[in-house]
């Protein structure tokens, strides 16, 4: 997932995915006076085997817990989403078109989602956003 945002239960994942984009972002200006360029590829929700992998703490599965419910939410909000998901191909493309470039972009968005999500952040408030991403992802 991209730095659109953050949601629900992606606390963790999404800060180092904020903390790679702000390191590319400043590398891109001190590598640049030595010839190297530097690119970011954001893919979007990609069709692998991920979400089947992700550990979730044990308290926040606790039926008792306020997390649950959110969890159980999100879940199958993501479960949906990731059927309309981009396969591993399309962010392949994108490496490839990224790297192969004469004069690359800084950012490469990777999947039909991706550039939606950052076509409406650009024309929304930051507070119309977030409850479109909450709408959508708290179903």
């Amino acid at each position: 997932m991209v730095t659109i945002g953050g949601y629900p239960g992606g606390s963790a994942y999404v800060s180092t995915k904020f903390a790679i984009e702000g390191l590319s972002k400043s590398m891109a200006y001190e590598l640049e006076p030595f010839g190297i360029k530097v690119v970011l590829v954001e893919p979007g929700l990609v069709r692998t085997n991920m979400y089947n992998n992700m550990v979730a703490a044990k308290k926040s599965q606790d039926p008792n817990s306020p997390y649950s419910q959110i969890l159980q939410r999100m879940s199958a909000s993501f479960q949906h989403m990731l059927q309309g998901g981009s396969s591993p191909d399309v962010v392949a493309k994108v490496v490839l078109k990224a790297v192969t470039s004469e004069n690359p972009t800084l950012v490469y968005l990777a999947g039909r989602d991706i550039e939606t999500w950052m076509e409406a952040k650009r024309k929304m408030f930051d507070e119309e956003f977030h409850k479109m991403m909450k709408e959508n992802l708290m179903k």
